[in-house]
């Protein structure tokens, strides 16, 4: 195993590690938000307002998590592309000695033969390196169009029921609805 292809596997390690903490993050969030319903119930607003700003806490950390364990994976895509273009480089390089071994021997089924391996090689880069580009463009998240990203929040957030929101937090909800409504109607406007 190269050095490449072992700084590979540890780049996917440490993706599927802080996927492992977003997720714990998400699940701490999840109790914590019980615990604010416990203590709003008792009325106890002193520690439901400890229990809110965890809660907060943890959804940072969740989403920080995500964030980085996605830009690692875009690294780890590119270390996969030059992994395999190193494999086919020294491949292509075989073929090139042997090319020029064979080309001094003026021997047509060996020409043949050899054009056709180096052919080959040529599609399996094409195919490896298509590949690479989707992977890419698949785990690189900062290429996805605003406005799409606006729209689906928009439409998830239309879709909650109203009564979801608090009454602690009602006055701030109702005009950040108002906002996305406005939002949401500029953006259908654009399209």
């Amino acid at each position: 195993m190269s050095n490449m292809e072992k700084h590979l596997f540890n780049l996917k390690f440490a993706a599927k590690e802080l996927n492992r903490n977003s997720k714990k993050c998400d699940k701490e969030e999840k109790a914590e938000k019980a615990k604010i319903k416990k203590a709003i119930q008792k009325g106890n607003m002193e520690v439901a307002r400890i229990h809110a700003e965890n809660a907060i806490r943890q959804k940072n950390q969740a989403i920080s998590f995500l964030r980085m364990s996605a830009r690692v994976d875009a690294v780890a895509a590119r270390v996969q592309t030059a992994v395999t273009m190193g494999k086919v480089t020294k491949s292509m390089a075989g073929v090139v000695k042997s090319m020029d071994a064979t080309l001094k021997s003026m021997n047509l089924e060996k020409i043949s033969a050899l054009m056709d391996k180096f052919e080959h090689q040529f599609e399996t880069l094409d195919v490896q390196t298509q590949q690479m580009e989707d992977t890419m463009s698949n785990t690189t998240t900062l290429i996805m169009p605003q406005n799409q990203v606006d729209m689906l929040l928009l439409d998830l957030n239309m879709e909650l029921p109203q009564g979801q929101t608090s009454s602690i937090g009602t006055s701030v909800a109702s005009a950040e609805q108002d906002e996305l409504s406005q939002r949401l109607a500029r953006l259908r406007d654009q399209v």
